[in-house]
């Protein structure tokens, strides 16, 4: 891939972060104000990123397996204890010279991060490798998901259902039914990927390893209460609170 095709790639996800509801139509004319591109090339850009805008148009590039679409379970839901709600999600993450995916399991209740992939590709396997880990260890009550491709397929139902885990998918044109991972992604991009710059993959995980466990663990969130999110996973904030 070419150097312009990787800088453009990198705008578009600098441009979806900041206006996670612009289309690909805003997107272009955004990008024209530096670049001579036409719409064509932004949409295939963004579908090989796995980027849509959060109010999706008739005529997505992303086909979702309407089969395999569960409701959202979420609307009026009081989230009051870890592990009721986990969400997750994937974003395109840049490098220097390259680019690769990441994907997160976040608990609703504590906004901690339970567990995370990095993959170069889309393919589906490295989802299902990190929630099989993550169920190792503990599982929620209900998995809440977009209706992206790598949710509404057989494999990912059958795992959860497995599991005796509530399936729940965001409704399209929903844009707060999956805020809490929106308000993640920006918050890794801004204050760890674009100031740092990572030059190859190694590098890449070596940051984002050490990101995960300081967000998890000293970094005060304004929805807690300035206490951490790995407090309030494990039951400390709550038991002070009590």
């Amino acid at each position: 891939m070419d150097e312009e095709t990787l800088e453009i790639m990198n705008q578009i996800d600098r441009i979806h972060t900041d206006n996670p509801t612009f289309g690909y139509r805003k997107i272009t004319d955004k990008l024209r104000e530096k670049y001579v591109i036409n719409r064509k090339r932004v949409q295939r850009l963004m579908r090989e990123m796995g980027i849509i805008a959060i109010y999706p148009k008739p005529n997505l590039s992303r086909r979702y397996h309407a089969q395999y679409v569960k409701p959202y379970l979420l609307r009026n839901l009081n989230i009051v204890r870890p592990n009721q709600v986990w969400g997750v999600d994937i974003t395109y993450i840049k490098m220097q010279k390259g680019f690769m995916y990441l994907f997160v399991i976040i608990d609703w209740y504590s906004r901690c991060i339970v567990d995370y992939e990095l993959s170069s590709t889309l393919e589906k396997g490295f989802v299902m490798t990190c929630l099989k880990r993550a169920f190792g260890r503990c599982k929620p009550e209900i998995m809440n998901s977009d209706q992206g491709s790598h949710f509404t397929n057989p494999t990912y139902i059958e795992l959860l259902e497995s599991n005796n885990i509530r399936i729940s998918m965001d409704g399209k044109g929903q844009a707060l039914d999956n805020v809490r991972t929106e308000r993640f992604f920006r918050t890794i991009k801004y204050d760890d990927i674009y100031i740092n710059e990572y030059n190859s993959p190694r590098e890449l995980r070596t940051g984002i390893n050490a990101y995960m466990i300081k967000y998890n663990t000293y970094r005060p969130h304004d929805s807690l209460n300035g206490d951490v999110p790995m407090n309030f996973y494990k039951g400390t904030a709550a038991d002070k609170a009590a």
